[in-house]
């Protein structure tokens, strides 16, 4: 194996070539940049651009210290949802309870099926007016709607339109495991910015920013994975630093808004040139139904429509048919406050459960998740939990920077007796 070249786009080719070739092995470190420099005749700071460009193509990966190393670009990464055949109590899906997902069959008996064809409009008339009602007292105007494949996919599709390879992007740390994902297979470069029991930290964003952050994520409630939501003081302190920097588009993932419990508060100042609010609805109506509305900016929204347009990836009308009759039905809407009221009782139960053991945990939160925060190998408390029968999700899988270590408790359908046995057994674990 013998790397060479004189310039950083000569580095990268020859390493992606070794690479594709077989010849450099997923887990093989490179030369460190000093050796390299030496061996090649060159400066190090071409070795050191050749590096950080093989990192963004996700080709290798940096670890500081430890060096560069080749990554095995088909490994998967962490993901959401139940771990099949597990004899364990799962606390670590990040699903809804399945008790509270409405029927749709209904919507399918009320509304029989109509063939759209090409050309024509990619959102459903009434689908879109709900949007818009739904929007309309948290978004600048004017605005404009569109519908993507879930919350995610939606992300992926703004920053796609906003970014390109290399850029950087702020998001929250720790972070929402599909959006680590997703900056990662695009080739984006994530800076982690701090959360509290109030959201995302104002200090934090703005060193992002000034580090060269081109682009925003931020989640306003019920975030994943802290549970915690955005106060009204923290919002305003957000939207205060974003309008320095209206160049800078703002992606709000109000991933949770129909079960939600908590105030919106808005952080978009009118002066962002680029904009948008994700809401889903497959946090209420079941995650299978892969449609979530996406309000922003007109500029935005016509390079939105550029891969949504009939012929390409629109999302299909009969899903939009389902999405509308049952997000609106009455019985629904009776079922979606029934369950918001019953995910707000069993995280109470849960808190109280900790506060009884003496243990710190991130407080009158929302969601599906629950954040105890630990200074320990949390690995080592996951494992030892795992002994006693729970599943969690240990913390650092969602950590964007080193340093956050803690357990993401799943709440949606933990009974009240489970709560109290599980924060002994934590207690017990953390020994």
């Amino acid at each position: 194996m013998k790397i060479h070249g004189k310039t950083a786009a000569e580095i990268f080719d020859c390493v992606r070539t070794l690479t594709q070739s077989r010849q450099l092995l997923p887990g093989t470190s490179l030369p460190p940049v000093r050796d390299l420099a030496l061996e090649l005749g060159i400066n190090r700071n071409t070795v050191a651009a050749a590096y950080k460009r093989l990192a963004m193509a996700g080709i290798a990966v940096t670890q500081g210290r430890l060096g560069t190393i080749i990554r095995d670009q088909y490994e998967p990464g962490e993901q959401e949802g139940t771990l099949a055949g597990s004899p364990l109590t799962d606390l670590a899906s990040g699903n809804p309870n399945i008790e509270w997902l409405p029927d749709i069959s209904a919507a399918l008996q009320s509304r029989p099926y109509k063939p759209r064809l090409y050309g024509e409009p990619t959102v459903n008339a009434g689908l879109e007016a709900y949007a818009r009602k739904w929007f309309e007292p948290d978004c600048p105007a004017p605005f404009e709607v569109n519908l993507a494949h879930g919350a995610v996919d939606a992300i992926e599709r703004l920053l796609n339109a906003y970014l390109v390879a290399g850029d950087k992007v702020a998001v929250e740390n720790p972070c929402f495991l599909s959006s680590i994902n997703t900056l990662r297979a695009i080739g984006l470069q994530p800076i982690g910015v701090p959360m509290d029991a109030e959201g995302i930290q104002a200090e934090g964003l703005a060193s992002a920013l000034a580090k060269g952050a081109q682009a925003v994520i931020l989640t306003p409630r019920a975030h994943n994975p802290t549970g915690c939501c955005l106060s009204e003081k923290r919002a305003r302190a957000i939207s205060r630093l974003l309008a320095k920097h209206p160049n800078v588009p703002v992606i709000v993932d109000d991933h949770f808004a129909l079960l939600s419990g908590a105030a919106y508060h808005p952080v978009i100042p009118r002066s962002t040139y680029r904009w948008a609010v994700v809401r889903s609805f497959t946090k209420a109506l079941g995650p299978d139904l892969r449609v979530a509305a996406v309000a922003s900016d007109v500029a935005t929204s016509r390079q939105l429509r550029l891969c949504l347009a009939p012929g390409t990836s629109w999302v299909s009308h009969l899903l939009q048919d389902i999405v509308e009759v049952t997000v609106t039905r009455p019985e629904t809407i009776r079922l979606i406050d029934k369950a918001r009221n019953d995910y707000a009782r069993r995280r109470q139960a849960m808190e109280q459960a900790l506060d009884a053991q003496g243990i710190g945990h991130m407080a009158q939160g929302d969601g599906f998740n629950l954040w105890v925060p630990l200074q320990c190998d949390d690995q080592a408390i996951a494992l030892a939990l795992a002994r006693q029968g729970w599943l969690v999700r240990q913390g650092s899988v969602f950590s964007v920077q080193d340093g956050v270590r803690g357990l993401r408790i799943t709440i949606s359908a933990i009974e009240p007796a489970q709560c109290e046995r599980l924060a002994q057994d934590i207690r017990r674990s953390l020994g």
